[in-house]
């Protein structure tokens, strides 16, 4: 992590018409720089650079945000390449904290055994074209499975010699460092002796998103069983396995461009489909899903289509780890490929264009494809089939957007033949467990005056302008004091509450969420903030390594809020007044529980009309009682609203 000072000092000096000016043609147009989007296909200029604000903004695709943001989404770099990128360009140092020799060290080892692994890709590739071993064992090999030359040149493959330590001693002998070389994993010394970890095997180099070789996976050509099929580098100082995806160097230009990722098993499987023209596509290299590697993907796209073969055992065993994909929000499908099929063969056999069409045919919801393969394994047995039932349960709980859980609540209800509401109410049971975890962070002690709460049985109903204002008003005004602290029994003051905290008190009490998914994520974030500060510096925001969440801060701290319906008329007030503030933030949030409440009555007032009243009295009385509960709600409100006058 680079520290706050070295951030600051990075963002002080990129100079936002200077970093867009390096790969956008910028004309001056008043105050602001005008010039073609590099995001989207523009003829008429809709791309403008203000150096006064240190932004940038696209009126066209909407696009915008700092500098660290346009190298970020240009350059498809992470924060903290991004940061390094620009520090490089103004000449900072990054430094996390003072540097120790014992730290220096370290960096200087990292850079030594990055220039061991790109000088080993080099060796295995020359070994592999002109070795007489090489041609004969290895290239058989890769022609075998129908690699062309471009494509073994594109993936830098290569073969490692049947001698026991012929990489070793070359290396020694060209002044690389054993240490270094054991440090990888490229060698193997025990006592005194050492040896080549990946003899005898065709080498697949793995690449870091930048492009630098970190690591190798090696396959052996022999059938003794006593050797590992394929061989991975062991974790490094430049290695971690969870951290990193296989092909993802190659495939990230084409991830972004299609809006999707192919996800697969192993090295060939990616390599085939490449050839075959699909480019957009990894590898987990035969290891569950991590956390690291779903936020890799999500960088570029959140659309996931995991592939698999047949093998029902292995589908089990990889499902499980699904449910952290759905968590990071992002969309997860399934495609099956014919039986005796994998990735790999059956690119090899099929063109790019039949490759995506069986796909698009096949793929489905990894919610609907996770109950069938589950309910078949089930069966009429009911111990299982009520383990099935909580097991998808907490897939569903999982998933950001309540709009979506609310259609896979339609499609399993259909699939296990059991009632919506029962799924509906195992779903919140879920989920508001998760969420009385995270109220604990508001202090318990503070005295915050709330609104009236809704009732449980309101879900799925949102409005997404309200969300808007709320979360402008928590951008813009969180850290202004809302309730002043007061002297208790003790003579000590209570904790004094924020605009922020009593926005984020009242979403949680009544277990809302923001139908639109940016907001949602800047709200979970602010609620993040509040733990670690109770003043929460906006900036994190505009500078935060999410873009959406950047492009809304910037929107909503540099351009003029247009004031909404419900307290525009009172444009005499200035926004920066407190004691406006204290009366406009309670009415936006009632405004928004309002307005939920209409359209909750709109909606029962719909299944109402669809009821047989004579035949469904039960049911008509249900919903005549939720009717009314939330008409006494809404009186509650308003009278609330004509207490709050500016």
């Amino acid at each position: 992590m680079i520290d706050q000072h070295t951030v600051d000092r990075i963002i002080a000096a990129a100079d936002i018409t200077e970093v867009v000016g390096d790969f956008v043609t910028l004309k001056k147009r008043g105050t602001n720089h005008l010039g073609l989007c590099p995001f989207h296909n523009e003829k008429t200029p809709s791309f403008t650079v203000s150096p006064a604000k240190g932004i940038f903004k696209c009126f066209g695709c909407g696009k915008g945000g700092n500098s660290v943001n346009f190298i970020m989404e240009h350059e498809h770099m992470s924060y903290v390449e991004a940061l390094k990128f620009l520090a490089r360009k103004y000449h900072i140092e990054v430094v996390e904290k003072e540097v120790t020799p014992e730290e220096l060290q370290q960096r200087n080892e990292r850079e030594s055994l990055m220039v061991v692994t790109a000088y080993a890709q080099r060796y295995f590739s020359d070994n592999l074209h002109k070795h007489s071993d090489g041609k004969t064992i290895g290239m058989a090999y890769f022609r075998e499975r129908g690699f062309r030359d471009d494509t073994i040149e594109k993936f830098q493959l290569g073969y490692c010699l049947d001698q026991r330590d012929a990489f070793t001693k070359t290396a020694i002998r060209e002044g690389y460092k054993l240490d270094f070389l054991v440090k990888t994993g490229l060698t193997i010394q025990h006592n005194e002796d050492t040896f080549d970890r990946f003899q005898g095997r065709v080498m697949f180099p793995i690449h870091s998103i930048s492009g630098r070789v970190t690591a190798f996976g090696g396959r052996i050509l022999k059938t003794d069983k006593k050797f590992a099929k394929y061989l991975n580098s062991p974790e490094s100082e430049i290695y971690h396995k969870s951290g990193i995806l296989y092909g993802i160097f190659h495939a990230k230009k084409s991830i972004t461009q299609e809006n999707k990722c192919f996800l697969v098993e192993g090295y060939t499987d990616v390599i085939s489909l490449h050839q075959a023209g699909v480019e957009n596509v990894v590898a987990s290299s035969g290891t569950s899903l991590t956390i690291d590697q779903i936020r890799l993907i999500k960088r570029f796209t959140p659309n996931v289509t995991i592939l698999y073969d047949g093998d029902a055992a292995g589908i089990k065993a990889s499902i499980r780890g699904i449910d952290l994909v759905l968590e990071e929000g992002l969309n997860v499908k399934v495609a099956l490929l014919p039986d005796g099929e994998d990735p790999d063969s059956y690119a090899r056999s099929h063109s790019a264009s039949e490759v995506l069409d069986f796909i698009a045919k096949n793929e489905t919801d990894f919610i609907t494809f996770k109950t069938r393969i589950l309910l078949d394994e089930a069966k009429v047995d009911p111990i299982k089939r009520a383990g099935l039932i909580s097991d998808i349960v907490r897939s569903i709980s999982v998933i950001p957007d309540s709009i979506i859980r609310s259609v896979y609540i339609k499609d399993c209800s259909r699939l296990l033949d059991i009632q919506e509401n029962v799924l509906y109410t195992e779903v919140a049971s879920n989920r508001r467990k998760k969420m009385e975890q995270v109220l604990g962070k508001i202090p318990a002690e503070a005295e915050i005056k709330t609104t009236p709460p809704l009732p449980g049985f309101v879900t799925n109903v949102s409005c997404e302008e309200q969300e808007k204002e709320i979360v402008y008003f928590m951008l813009r005004h969180g850290n202004v004091e809302f309730w002043k602290p007061e002297l208790n029994d003790d003579n000590q003051e209570s904790p004094s509450v924020s605009i922020g905290q009593y926005i984020i008190n009242e979403i949680l009490n009544d277990d809302l969420e923001f139908k639109n998914l940016v907001y949602q994520k800047i709200f979970n974030e602010y609620l993040s903030q509040l733990d670690i500060n109770p003043m929460v510096d906006n900036r994190y925001f505009v500078n935060h390594p999410d873009s959406q969440i950047s492009q809304v801060a910037v929107d909503f701290l540099s351009t003029p809020h247009k004031l909404s319906k419900i307290w525009a008329k009172h444009q005499a007030f200035s926004e920066e007044d407190i004691d406006f503030l204290h009366r406009v933030v309670p009415k936006a949030i009632i405004v928004y529980k309002s307005k939920i409440m209409k359209l909750a009555i709109k909606k029962l007032h719909d299944d109402l009309v669809k009821l047989d009243i004579k035949n469904q009295v039960e049911e008509t009385n249900g919903i005549l009682k939720k009717v009314k509960t939330l008409n006494d709600l809404q009186n509650t409100l308003s009278k609330e609203l004509d207490r709050i006058v500016l």
